[in-house]
C-alpha cells in the first residue's frame, strides 16, 4: 500500500560537482541548502545576508552588490547596543555603525566575487507579503522588532516581482554569462499571516518563480514547496512548532535535490566526506582505550588525503581534541 503521493522532478542538465561554485540567498532552506552542500565540501557562498524572506529585498542585495552601490545609512538603525540594517537580516549586525558599514561593504565584495564566477545561484522566496516604513516609504527586509507603528504592512503583486527579476536575471547574465539560476518556494509555513494570508502568498510566490523561470532558458525551479505539501503531507515531518520542516524533512527533500541537481560523479566523494562526518561524531565506550587511539589516528589519515582537494580544517581541529598524540 502507497502511503504518500510522489511525482517526477526534471533532471538539471546543469548539474552541481565539485567545480561549481554555488551562491544561496533567501528564506531559511537556501540556508538549509547551502549547509548540505558546504556539509560536503562544495564551494558555497551561504546566505551571506541572513535570512531574507520576500523577493524584494533578495533582488535589492543581489543588485547593491553586483552594481557596487553606496550603503542607504538611512537604513542603519540602532537596538540594544546593536547596529543593525532594515534591508538584511539581525545576522549582520555590528558595535558600531561604522563597522557595520565596513561589514556589509564585505558581504556585498563577497557576493559580487561569487556571482562573477558561479555556476550556480539558488534564490527561495519565503513570503510576498512585505513592510514598509511609513515615513522614509522604504521596504524592510527585516523589522528588528521596531514598534508595529514604523511600519506598514502589504502583499506585493506578480507584476512587481516578475518585473523586477526580469531585470536582475539580464543583470546576473551581464555579469556571469555561464551562471544558472534556481528558484524555490519555501516549505516553511509563515502562520503569524495567517493560514489563508500564507497561502495566497505562496500561491503568488509560485505563480511568479513559473513566470520568471518560463522567460530564461538558464533559470530552473526546483519543486521544495510542492515536496513538503505532497510527499510529506504530515505534521510528524514537522518541528514541535508546526512551521518548520523537522530534520528527516530536510534531509528527504535534500535527497531529492541531490537527485536532480547533483552530478552522479559528486556522489564517491560525497559519500567518503559523509563517513568521515559520521565517524567524527562518534562517542566511543572508553576514549582512552589503545582500539580506539587507532580508529583516530586512521580516520587523521583519511582527513590528511582528502585535505589536499578540500578544506578540512574545522575537522582537523575537531579531531586534535580527541586524538592522544602521546607516542
Amino acid at each position: 500500500m502507497q502511503w504518500t503521493t510522489t511525482f517526477d522532478i526534471p533532471e538539471a542538465q546543469a548539474k552541481i560537482d565539485h567545480h561549481a561554485h554555488i551562491y544561496t540567498v533567501g528564506s531559511c532552506f537556501s540556508t538549509m541548502i547551502g549547509e548540505k552542500l558546504a556539509d560536503r565540501k562544495f564551494d558555497v557562498v551561504n546566505n551571506p545576508f541572513g535570512t531574507l524572506f520576500n523577493p524584494l529585498s533578495i533582488s535589492k542585495v543581489l543588485e547593491d552588490s553586483i552594481l557596487e552601490l553606496e550603503i542607504d545609512e538611512d537604513m542603519i538603525l540602532s537596538r540594544d547596543g546593536l547596529y543593525l540594517h532594515y534591508g538584511m537580516h539581525s545576522d549582520v549586525s555590528a558595535y558600531s555603525k561604522d563597522s557595520l558599514k565596513r561589514l556589509i561593504h564585505k558581504k556585498h565584495v563577497q557576493t559580487k566575487n561569487q556571482l562573477e564566477n558561479a555556476s550556480h545561484l539558488m534564490i527561495t522566496f519565503g513570503t510576498a507579503w512585505v513592510y514598509e516604513l511609513v515615513e522614509e516609504k522604504q521596504l524592510v527586509a527585516n523589522c528588528h522588532k521596531q514598534p508595529g507603528h514604523f511600519f506598514k504592512k502589504r502583499l506585493i503583486n506578480l507584476e512587481e516581482i516578475h518585473k523586477i527579476y526580469i531585470g536582475l536575471i539580464q543583470l546576473l547574465k551581464e555579469c556571469n554569462p555561464h551562471i544558472h539560476v534556481v528558484l524555490t518556494v519555501s516549505p516553511v509555513r509563515h502562520v503569524k499571516d495567517g493560514i489563508i494570508s500564507d497561502q495566497l502568498s505562496k500561491s503568488l510566490l509560485r505563480l511568479a518563480c513559473h513566470q520568471i523561470a518560463d522567460s530564461f532558458d538558464f533559470v530552473h525551479y526546483f519543486p521544495s514547496y510542492e515536496i513538503m505539501m505532497d510527499e510529506l503531507r504530515d505534521y510528524r515531518f514537522y518541528k514541535a512548532d508546526k512551521i518548520h520542516p523537522s530534520e528527516e524533512a530536510e534531509d528527504y527533500i535534500w535527497h531529492r535535490f541531490k537527485q536532480s541537481w547533483i552530478a552522479p560523479v559528486a556522489y564517491p566523494m560525497m559519500q567518503e566526506i559523509e563517513q568521515i562526518k559520521k565517524e567524527l561524531a562518534h562517542r566511543p565506550f572508553n576514549p582512552e582505550s589503545p582500539s580506539h587511539q587507532k580508529f583516530l589516528e586512521t580516520l587523521s589519515k583519511k582527513i590528511e588525503r582528502l585535505s589536499q582537494l578540500f578544506d578540512f580544517s574545522k575537522e582537523m581541529d575537531q579531531l586534535r581534541k580527541h586524538v592522544d598524540f602521546r607516542k
